[in-house]
């Protein structure tokens, strides 16, 4: 559980943090660069066994805003699910899963 009134490192700190540590800084010497106090940055640390994590990407499966507002102009023009799925390269039924998960044609 977090520390209420002390915010966390941002992605940029985050990254800052294990390219330090990569480098062989202590964790005094790194918080003192962050202007974070040691033992958050022994915690997190601690908390991924000193290994940085793999960088998240977002599955190629999922939606853009770019594919999320195509399907929006397709719905306000009157398009089917399916003219809407084959323009974006996807299953028809991926469009009614978005539409629906979204509160239907009339929102």
């Amino acid at each position: 559980m977090g520390q209420v009134g002390r915010p966390g490192l941002s992605a940029v700190g985050k990254a800052e943090m294990w390219e330090r540590w990569r480098n062989g800084e202590s964790i005094s010497e790194i918080a003192r660069a962050l202007g974070k106090a040691p033992g958050s940055i022994f915690g997190t640390l601690g908390d991924k066994g000193g290994v940085a994590p793999p960088v998240r990407r977002r599955s190629w499966r999922c939606l853009s805003m770019t594919d999320r507002e195509e399907i929006s102009r397709g719905l306000a023009a009157g398009e089917s699910f399916r003219v809407i799925a084959v323009r974006l390269g996807r299953h028809a039924s991926t469009i009614s899963r978005e539409v629906d998960v979204n509160g239907g044609r009339g929102c």
